[in-house]
C-alpha cells in the first residue's frame, strides 16, 4: 500500500491511498465465503458454492464491492498511522480508481489535530485578585446558621418581605384549572423568588384569609412560558424568630462552647473557601496566559460541534430551572448576539486549551494508574448525580474510558503548568499554590502529600469544564 498526504489547511488533510490488487485477496475470499452462505444454488450445499458460480449467479461486481467496503476502512487507518495523522472527525472517502485485477485508489479528506509548537510553560506569569474576607461575610454566614435554628411564629398582620406564609395556589387558563399547577398548604418565604413571576409582589400586604389573583407564566408543563391567571390564598402569616447569638446557641448549633470560637471557625472555613476560589482563578489565569503565547488553528467542525453541545446543555438547564432564554438574557444583561459571541469565545478557548494540554501531557509522558481512573470515575459520577457503579458501567459499555483517561492527563498537564507558574495577587504577593491542600488549608513545603495534591486543588477540580468538553 502506498499513501500520500496533501495538507489542505493546518487542520485538514487529504490522503491518497493506493492498494495493490493482491492486498484485496483476503477480503475477496471473505466476501465469496459470506455470499456463499447467503445464496441457494441447485447442486451445491449452502456455503459451498464455488467463486466461479457466484460470479455467474450474483456477479463479480457485488463481490468486489463487498471486498472494497471491508478494505477501505482498514487501509484508511493504516494510512493515518503511516503518516502520523490524528483524526478529529469521520473522513470523507471517495474511491477514485478501481478495476478488476487492478490497483484500488481512494482519497480521504479528514479534520486532523493541528501541529503545535509548545511555548515555554515553566514560570508562566499571571495575576489574580486579592482574597477579601470581610466581617460582613462572616456575619452573613453566622446569620444563615441562626436561620437554620429559627422558629416561625404566627402574626396578626399583613405579610412583608422576609416573612413566611402558608398559602394555596391554583393556576387557571380561560377559566379552567391547569393540570399540575396547583399547590395547597405550602410554606413560602416572601421575597425569596424563583417560583412564579409576580408572586412576591402579590404576597406583600396580604394577611391570613386574604386571596388575590395575578397574571404570570408557568415555569413547566405543557403551558410552559404561557400566560395564566394565578389565584393565591394565604392561610397563615409567620414571622421568623432567630435564636440569641450567645454561647448557648454556639453549643446547640456546633461543637464549640462559645460564640467567639464558633465565629472564629466560620472565619477560618470562609478563608479556606476563598483561597480555593483564588486558586481556581489562578488556574484559569495561568491557562489563559499560556494560550496567549501560541497561535493554535482550530478545526471548525470541532468548534461547531462543541458550540451546539454547549448551547443544548444551557437550554436544557434553563428549561429544568423553569427559566426562558429571554429571561436568562435579561438577568445577565446580555443580548442574544452578545451571548453567542461570549459562548463562541469560551468554546474556542476550551478547544485550544485541549490541544495545548494534550501536547504538554505527551511531552511530559504522563501516565495514569487504575486508582486514578477509579477516583476520576467516582468524581464524575458525583458531579452528574449518578451512582458511581452505574456511571462506570455506562462509560465502559459505550467506550468512553479513553475520553476519561484524556481528561485525567489534561488535568495533570494543567496542574504541571500551574505548579510551575508565578502567580501574584493584586497586592503583589506570590501565591504558594504548590502547598495548597484540596480543603483550602496550607501545607508545609516539606509535606510531599500536600505538594502532590496541591496542583489538583488548583487545576484538577474543574479541568473538565475548562478544557475537555470538545
Amino acid at each position: 500500500m502506498k499513501s500520500a498526504v496533501e495538507t489542505l489547511s493546518p487542520t485538514r488533510a487529504k490522503l491518497t491511498v493506493e492498494v495493490p490488487f493482491e492486498e484485496l485477496k483476503p477480503s475477496l475470499d471473505a466476501a465469496y465465503k459470506q455470499i456463499a452462505k447467503q445464496i441457494n444454488v441447485p447442486g451445491f450445499r449452502r456455503g459451498k458454492v464455488p467463486p466461479a458460480v457466484i460470479d455467474r449467479q450474483v456477479g463479480r461486481g457485488a463481490v468486489l464491492d463487498q471486498a472494497i467496503n471491508e478494505v477501505v476502512p482498514q487501509k484508511y487507518v493504516e494510512a493515518l498511522e503511516a503518516n502520523s495523522l490524528q483524526p478529529l472527525a469521520q473522513p470523507e472517502i471517495e474511491v477514485t480508481k478501481f478495476e478488476d485485477n487492478d490497483t484500488l485508489e481512494f482519497t480521504a479528506e479528514v479534520d486532523i489535530r493541528p501541529e503545535i509548537t509548545l511555548p515555554e510553560y515553566d514560570g508562566v506569569e499571571a495575576e489574580v485578585e486579592d482574597v477579601e474576607l470581610t466581617d460582613a461575610d462572616v456575619e452573613e454566614q453566622v446569620e444563615a446558621l441562626r436561620e437554620r435554628f429559627a422558629t416561625l411564629i404566627d402574626v396578626e398582620r399583613p405579610a412583608a418581605d422576609g416573612d413566611f406564609v402558608v398559602m394555596d395556589l391554583v393556576a387557571t387558563r380561560d377559566g379552567e384549572p391547569v393540570e399540575g399547577a396547583e399547590v395547597s398548604g405550602m410554606s413560602y418565604r416572601v421575597g425569596r423568588g424563583g417560583m412564579l413571576d409576580g408572586l412576591d409582589e402579590a404576597l406583600v400586604g396580604m394577611a391570613a384569609g386574604d386571596d388575590k389573583t395575578f397574571t404570570s407564566q408557568l415555569v413547566g408543563g405543557d403551558l410552559f412560558g404561557e400566560d395564566v391567571e394565578v389565584q393565591v390564598k394565604v392561610s397563615q402569616v409567620q414571622e421568623q424568630e432567630l435564636p440569641e447569638l450567645d454561647d448557648e446557641f454556639a453549643q446547640m448549633a456546633s461543637e464549640f462552647d462559645t460564640v467567639d470560637e464558633l465565629t472564629a471557625d466560620v472565619r477560618e472555613r470562609l478563608g479556606r473557601g476563598k483561597r480555593l476560589e483564588q486558586a481556581a482563578a489562578a488556574r484559569d489565569a495561568v491557562l489563559e496566559a499560556l494560550l496567549e503565547k501560541v497561535e493554535i488553528p482550530l478545526p471548525e467542525v470541532v468548534v461547531t460541534d462543541e458550540l451546539n453541545a454547549r448551547r443544548r446543555n444551557i437550554e436544557q438547564q434553563l428549561a429544568f430551572a423553569g427559566i426562558t432564554m429571554e429571561k436568562y438574557l435579561e438577568d445577565e444583561k446580555q443580548t442574544q448576539e452578545e451571548f453567542e459571541a461570549d459562548l463562541d469565545r469560551r468554546v474556542r478557548d476550551a478547544v485550544a486549551a485541549q490541544f495545548i494540554l494534550d501536547e504538554i501531557a505527551k511531552k511530559e509522558e504522563f501516565g495514569i494508574d487504575q486508582a486514578e481512573l477509579s477516583e476520576h470515575l467516582v468524581r464524575r459520577a458525583q458531579q452528574s448525580g449518578q451512582d458511581p457503579q452505574e456511571f462506570a458501567n455506562h462509560m465502559f459499555e459505550h467506550n468512553h474510558i479513553p475520553e476519561l483517561v484524556q481528561e485525567i492527563l489534561r488535568g495533570k498537564a494543567l496542574a504541571r503548568i500551574v505548579e510551575a507558574a508565578v502567580v501574584k495577587d493584586a497586592s503583589g504577593n506570590v501565591l504558594e499554590l504548590k502547598n495548597l491542600r484540596p480543603d483550602g488549608t496550607i501545607g508545609e513545603p516539606e509535606d510531599e502529600t500536600a505538594s502532590e495534591e496541591a496542583p489538583e486543588a488548583a487545576a484538577g477540580a474543574e479541568v473538565e469544564e475548562t478544557a475537555t468538553e470538545a
